[in-house]
């Protein structure tokens, strides 16, 4: 079968998810033929849709008698196939973990077709003229301790119609003895990192995503973000995804000496660490951020492309964190304010307050709405499970912006208490006592969540997070 010539680029979908074959241009003459291979701004283009999949290595295999069979192997990595010279008859098998577990497709490939191969899928060829000599790009290198998937060739589930009988061929007696589909152990996803996991938004995070070998979870004394030999302490590509629950919030703490130099080592140090990681790996980061990186001199909700303008160091950090994480190709930056959840903060301060008998005086000045830990979690693993478009995205409660006063007065009256008991104070009233430095604070930390609703997901109404949260209170 001559090579087709004069095709457009196209891709075509199969069965197998993320499995697309290409039909490639081939321009040819007397004297032969020339190919675009792999061209990566056409081909990673919305109009083609390949995932940018970052090759670092090209393999050439060659095969001299028709009939040669090889496979069926599921790597860890993502493979692009296509032939130099002849003809092959190709299968591949879905070894992922997932509803699609032993999908079957299979197809011709001569010079003019190609087809991606994502990670995890098997695959298999058969030539079918002699001299055949297939290339395929791979975005990772071979290591004897990466995790592969087998399944033998003449699996009767997958029943693969092989155009030349497996009895007729050429196979090694490896190939030969793979397991058949029951006995296959599926290729799990590649892993997601959440660091900060001891945290408020660690634990959420961990009751998010629940406890699957493909999740892991990193607090400081598992992995020093901020290490010299971060870029070696994971062999990060077997991840996909870094979701960064680590920071330093000690907004106050960070006007002093000390803790200035923690709070740019926590924020800005290690999210430059990652940010290359992500980078040079093809990694996702999402970075959580703060509406602090706003003065809060604005009328109105703050969105996503307003710049930012911090007061205070902590701050400062976050911005500079900001600016970092924006810069890998696959990033979700979350904004967010007032965070509420498993541990010490406000409400359960407030709670106590009320219990105690002590009648607090609370800043009325400083407007807002809270956020409570599920929430920022299950906003994350939307952003992650839609692939919505990466880039900035403000995520806090929806409803009525209060101020801090008021959402004391608001926990008093939900536990049984006297709200008139909570005093609202100006911020520089409440601070002119204080012995130690105090960050300043924007007066404003309305967040506007538009942008995350327009892909899908509407956070809960602030008011009711906190009814919830405070019957669930010992």
């Amino acid at each position: 079968m001559a090579t087709a010539f004069g095709k457009a680029l196209t891709v075509t979908q199969t069965p197998i998810p993320g499995l697309i074959v290409l039909d490639l241009p081939v321009h040819g003459d007397s004297r032969g033929w020339f190919k675009e291979n792999w061209q990566r701004e056409k081909m990673t283009a919305d109009t083609i849709g390949l995932p940018d999949f970052a090759p670092v290595q090209n393999n050439i295999s060659f095969n001299d008698a028709v009939g040669t069979t090889r496979g069926i192997h599921a790597e860890p990595w993502d493979k692009y196939v296509s032939v130099a010279t002849g003809r092959i008859f190709g299968a591949w098998v879905d070894l992922r973990e997932g509803d699609t577990f032993g999908a079957v497709f299979t197809t011709e490939l001569d010079a003019s077709k190609a087809i991606f191969v994502p990670r995890g899928v098997g695959n298999s060829y058969q030539t079918l003229e002699p001299d055949t000599a297939y290339t395929y790009l791979v975005n990772d290198h071979w290591s004897p301790e990466a995790t592969y998937t087998f399944l033998n060739l003449a699996d009767d589930t997958a029943a693969i119609d092989w155009p030349i009988p497996l009895d007729e061929v050429e196979i090694s007696a490896k190939d030969k003895n793979h397991p058949r589909l029951g006995e296959v152990v599926p290729m799990p996803p590649k892993k997601t990192l959440i660091t900060g996991a001891s945290g408020q938004l660690g634990r959420a995070l961990r009751a998010e995503f629940g406890e699957h070998p493909w999740i892991e979870y990193a607090t400081r004394e598992d992995l020093d973000l901020t290490s010299p030999e971060l870029g070696t302490a994971r062999r990060w590509r077997e991840y996909d995804t870094i979701i960064n629950a680590a920071a330093h919030t000690k907004v106050d703490a960070a006007e002093t000496p000390d803790g200035r130099e923690d709070a740019w080592a926590a924020n800005v140090t290690a999210v430059a660490a990652l940010a290359r990681i992500a980078t040079t790996h093809g990694l996702t980061l999402v970075h959580v951020s703060s509406d602090y990186v706003f003065d809060g001199t604005k009328t109105g909700p703050y969105t996503e492309t307003d710049p930012v303008r911090p007061l205070g160091v902590y701050g400062q950090t976050k911005a500079a964190g900001d600016a970092l994480a924006a810069t890998v190709p696959r990033h979700y930056i979350l904004r967010t304010s007032w965070v509420i959840g498993d541990g010490n903060n406000f409400v359960r301060t407030m709670a106590s307050l009320a219990a105690r008998g002590i009648d607090p005086r609370v800043v009325d000045d400083q407007i807002g709405r809270l956020t409570f830990t599920d929430d920022l979690a299950r906003g994350i693993r939307h952003l992650l499970h839609t692939h919505a478009p990466h880039g900035t995205y403000n995520l806090t409660g929806t409803g009525e912006p209060r101020s801090w006063a008021h959402i004391a007065a608001q926990v008093f009256a939900l536990t049984g208490h006297d709200p008139a008991r909570v005093t609202g104070v100006s911020t520089d009233d409440y601070y002119a006592t204080a012995t130690g430095p105090i960050a300043p604070r924007p007066r404003n930390s309305i967040l506007d969540t538009t942008t995350l609703e327009n892909t899908g997901y509407t956070p809960a109404p602030a008011d009711t997070s906190l009814e919830t949260y405070v019957s669930g209170l010992s």
